[in-house]
């Protein structure tokens, strides 16, 4: 179910606790999913909206460490292509 782990700290500002979120990738002390901050990432909010009008908890670094830590899920990713 969750890996045959309790806590995983992925990096210094995201952990994936089995008893927070259903195990899905938080910010550190907070219930705020990576997912969200990826997502108004991607839909163009800037960091500093980000930090003023939608999670003030989080730091700069703790949302450069998202684009990171994204970067290597998809480094990692493998694809099979079939004919």
């Amino acid at each position: 179910m969750y890996n045959n782990f309790m806590k995983l700290e992925i990096n210094e500002y995201i952990v994936a606790d089995a008893n927070i979120c259903g195990g899905r990738p938080v910010f550190k002390g907070t219930r705020i999913m990576v997912w969200q901050v990826l997502e108004l990432l991607g839909n163009g909010v800037s960091v500093d909206k980000i930090l003023s009008d939608y999670f003030p908890k989080l730091s700069k670094e703790a949302i450069f460490s998202v684009l990171n830590y994204a970067s290597k899920l998809i480094e990692e990713e493998k694809y099979v292509f079939s004919e």
